[in-house]
């Protein structure tokens, strides 16, 4: 069998499974969800120590238990100031924080972002090694020339990210992919892109291990990255129907 075939067969699986309305999987649940209301802390779907060398028991446990919890905190706290921001949808308050009131805005923006981007993150990690396959992985050659290649720009790209902020990849509805970097808790959401997946480059995502080498960070991160779920987001990707 070719390695052509390999790719086709899993591309395949993926798009059958999900036509036939099998069970979702966490990262897909959440991924295709339509959140409104007041926002809750979603678990770890590993145990915090899962992750390690690479991201350590302590830091994941404050990083998830503490950043993550404050920012769900803060924006269920301004969701009662302004509650009719919680019948709309996290895509449709982010892309439109122009329309939210002044009063709460940067509350949201800062908030509404961290849970967002921390929900993804959460889900897209988890392997123990491995490669992109299928369709994500056709899509990366196409799009940055090679696995190695995008881990190259991305890692690139986080580097320079000045302070605290995300690196991402988005990724359109026809499956393109492209490289974003974002400060702070800004979101590609906000300019209406959707996100294939991102890491996290504020410190308290990796100083207890790397202290200040954030690049050694960004190159070991990739040992956690889970690339059958971000397969699953880009097959809602390509449906429409990747929510977060």
């Amino acid at each position: 069998m070719t390695v052509l075939t390999r790719r086709t067969l899993l591309a395949t699986a993926t798009g059958a499974a999900l036509a036939a309305g099998a069970k979702l999987s966490p990262a897909l649940a959440a991924a295709s969800a339509d959140p409104k209301g007041p926002a809750e802390l979603p678990p770890l779907p590993y145990e915090a120590a899962a992750l390690a060398p690479t991201i350590d028991a302590e830091t994941m446990t404050l990083h998830h238990d503490k950043h993550h919890q404050a920012y769900v905190s803060n924006f269920n706290a301004a969701l009662k100031q302004e509650p009719s921001l919680a019948d709309l949808s996290y895509p449709d308050i982010l892309a439109g924080l122009d329309k939210v009131p002044q009063s709460v805005r940067q509350a949201v923006r800062n908030n509404l972002g961290g849970h967002v981007n921390h929900t993804m993150f959460w889900q897209i990690m988890g392997a123990k090694g491995g490669e992109p396959a299928g369709e994500v992985l056709a899509a990366i050659e196409r799009d940055f020339g090679g696995v190695a290649k995008l881990q190259e720009a991305f890692g690139a790209a986080g580097a320079k990210v000045f302070g605290s902020g995300w690196v991402f990849v988005t990724v359109t509805s026809e499956g393109k992919l492209a490289l974003d970097s974002k400060p702070n808790q800004d979101t590609p959401l906000m300019d209406g892109k959707r996100v294939l997946f991102g890491n996290d480059v504020w410190e308290h995502a990796y100083y207890l291990t790397y202290r200040n080498r954030r690049p050694d960070y960004l190159k070991a991160w990739w040992k956690v990255v889970d690339w059958r779920k971000i397969g699953e987001r880009y097959a809602l990707a390509k449906q429409g129907k990747l929510v977060i």
